[in-house]
């Protein structure tokens, strides 16, 4: 099985930068490339920040660029969003309590999209309500499961970002250990840089994102911090038995050497280039 995993791609106005990138045409390019590379991919999945302020001309626009691809899209919500804007153009990926949450049917088990969007607040949120419609739907399944979310439930270690992390984590993770047999990996986003471990015995991963970049200060205090490394996507291979995670960094402008051969016979100094 193949999944696709594009994060915080921010859209705004066409021709508005953010870090000196344009959102629009990096989250084209993001799809163009994936699809192209990836056709094959099974589902493709956008971890929040779909706009960068909540504005409806964003999701109609998001809505007019996914609905023809040959790839199936799936959408979480995060705190640049805005719930109710973002339900009035995508109504059919509420759950019964208004919830932007739903289960999808994989080649490889199911994937459970979260909601972990908070009002008036960058931190993530997952309350009573939303863990109770979790443990439900990991209840009716035998798995595997493939949890889908944007706020990070681990702590990085950066102070201004763990400041807006999931702030009910615990209280989360109490499910997902519950659950843990039935769970293969948790996806997020919201952290602008790749990340992986694990968390209450489930791994989990996140890519950089489609458009703007942070950077790993640990000693700064207060700010969150940007730089100008490459745009990228993951690309998930699932298996029976196994998770890998490719992080693509499709924004790279370089050359690509391919070095020479894996056969270790016809591994010499004179053809392996260096």
């Amino acid at each position: 099985m193949k999944l696709l995993q594009l994060t915080d791609i921010h859209l705004t106005a066409p021709g508005e930068t953010i870090g000196g990138r344009e959102p629009n045409d990096n989250f084209r390019k993001a799809l163009g490339h994936a699809l192209t590379h990836h056709p094959d991919a099974d589902a493709l999945v956008i971890t929040g920040d779909l706009s960068d302020w909540g504005d409806r001309a964003d999701y109609l626009r998001l809505k007019e660029t996914i609905s023809g691809l040959s790839v199936p899209v799936h959408l979480c919500i995060g705190n640049h969003d805005e719930r109710d804007v973002f339900v009035s153009v995508f109504p059919d990926l509420v759950d019964d309590n208004g919830f932007v949450q739903s289960v999808l049917d994989l080649p490889l088990g199911q994937a459970i999209f979260l909601d972990t969007w908070g009002a008036n607040s960058h931190a993530g949120y997952y309350c009573e309500t939303r863990r109770s419609w979790l443990d439900e739907r990991l209840n009716e399944t035998a798995g595997p499961v493939f949890l889908f979310m944007h706020h990070n439930p681990v702590p990085t270690g950066i102070a201004p970002m763990d400041k807006i992390m999931l702030q009910d984590a615990e209280e989360f993770g109490n499910v997902i250990e519950k659950h843990r047999a039935k769970i293969r990996h948790i996806f997020h986003g919201h952290c602008h840089l790749p990340l992986s471990g694990s968390f209450h015995g489930v791994p989990f991963s996140a890519p950089r994102g489609t458009n703007h970049a942070g950077w790993p200060d640990f000693a700064n205090e207060t700010n969150l911090s940007a730089s100008d490394l490459n745009e990228c996507y993951s690309v998930i291979l699932a298996s029976e038995t196994s998770v890998m995670v490719h992080l693509v960094e499709y924004g790279y402008q370089g050359e690509v050497r391919r070095e020479g051969s894996p056969d270790y016979a016809d591994w010499n100094r004179l053809t392996m280039v260096r």
